[in-house]
Parts: C-alpha cells; structure tokens; sequence
C-alpha cells in the first residue's frame, strides 16, 4: 500500500521528509517549485540564475526542515528561504560580474512551465511580460520583495510582513513605493506629477 502524497497537508509531508522519505519532500518542491521560481526570477530578473536559486532554496529547506513550524504556511516559509537566497545573489553580484567572461546566458529557464502565463500567449504579452519583470528587477531590494510576494506570489500583507520581518504598515507602504516606481519605469507615470518615493 502507498500513500497518495498530493491527498498530505504540508505539515504532514514534513514530518514524513524527515522521517527519510524522500518522495514526501518530492512532493513539497512538487507544490512549491513554480511560486518559488517566479519569486527568484521576479527579484533577480534572470531565468538561468533563477533555477540555480530555486535549487538553493530547496536544499535549504531539505537541511532546515526539522525547524519547520508545521503551524506556519510552507510557502511562507519557503518564500523566507528564496528571499535569503536572492539577497545572497544580490550580495555577490558585483563579483561574479566581475569575474564573468563568458558569453551571455541564453535563455532555456524561459521554457520552464508557469501556471500563472499560458505558453501560447501572443508575442506581445510574451513581450509586455518581459518588459515588466525587467522592470521589477531593478527595483530596490526592498521594495521588489514586497511586491513580488504580496502581488505575484499572493501571500496575505502579515505572511509578507512576517517573511520580511517588518510590520504591515511598512509592507504597505514599500507596495506604494514599488508601484510608483513601476509606473515611472514603464512609462506610465508620465504626466501625472508622480515623483520619486
């Protein structure tokens, strides 16, 4: 008799990872690979990097997993794990661009399945998509992170707050901040008075 890992709460596919079943933790990045994905890719605006930092972030969590407050939702918890993960790469940025001589990535992780976008989808909105996660990637750290989990990844305003350690009133206020960036960066602030937050 096998269990039916999908039918597991995440609490319960923990405890099973730890136990030493590996299809349980399976399971877990199985759920969790994509959110986690676009989370990466929407901070450091990389596909290539982005699958590097997703694999990071689940062997992370694999080694961090007897921690796991069963309490806690896993994809706040993981988001915290990704979001440590493109601070680190944001850290060492400066030097592996310095050292980088090799040609431009290409970009294969494009062709990784996202949920959130049809891969039929027109060029335009193939393009328009592009244009404004460039856009988000290079905002501030701090105002990205905000946006990217309150907005795309969909975490309520206190799981955003608890992933980053700040209150409410501050996530709020770095999504102001991050959408009047956002206009400004993609043309759509022009005229109206919008000025620097």
């Amino acid at each position: 008799m096998s269990l039916d890992w999908t039918t597991l709460s995440d609490g319960e596919l923990a405890t099973l990872s730890i136990a030493g079943r590996h299809a349980a933790f399976a399971e877990i990045v199985r759920r969790y690979q994509q959110p986690v994905f676009r989370l990466a890719r929407a901070c450091v605006g990389e596909p290539e990097e982005a699958l590097d930092l997703v694999q990071e972030t689940f062997v992370a969590a694999h080694q961090a997993l007897p921690r796991y407050d069963g309490q806690r939702a896993m994809k706040a918890w993981l988001s915290t794990i990704a979001i440590n993960k493109c601070r680190d790469w944001a850290r060492k940025r400066t030097v592996r661009r310095f050292f980088s001589f090799a040609a431009p990535i290409d970009h294969r992780a494009e062709a990784v399945v996202d949920d959130q976008v049809a891969i039929d989808d027109g060029a335009a909105d193939r393009q328009e998509l592009d244009r404004v996660t460039a856009a988000i990637s290079t905002l501030p750290m701090n105002l990205k992170e905000a946006l990217v989990l309150r907005t795309i990844e969909g975490l309520s305003q206190a799981e955003t707050a608890e992933v980053l350690g700040i209150s409410q009133k501050a996530v709020e206020t770095r999504l102001y901040r991050a959408r009047l960036r956002l206009l400004e960066k993609l043309g759509g602030a022009q005229g109206m008075g919008v000025r620097d937050a």
